[in-house]
């Protein structure tokens, strides 16, 4: 495991980055799609 500090603006940046990267993907990604979204699911939320 790792831990990284990032200000607001950066965490910002990751969140719509992994945002748009998980636009990206189809169906056939879901393996890709499903890690994505565990790894969003970790980040503090935008109302934080």
């Amino acid at each position: 495991m790792h831990t990284i500090e990032l200000t607001e603006e950066e965490l910002t940046l990751v969140r719509s980055a992994l945002h748009s990267y998980l636009d990206d993907f189809g169906h056939e990604e879901a393996d890709v799609l499903r890690r994505i979204k565990d790894i969003l699911a970790k980040l503090p939320s935008a109302d934080a």
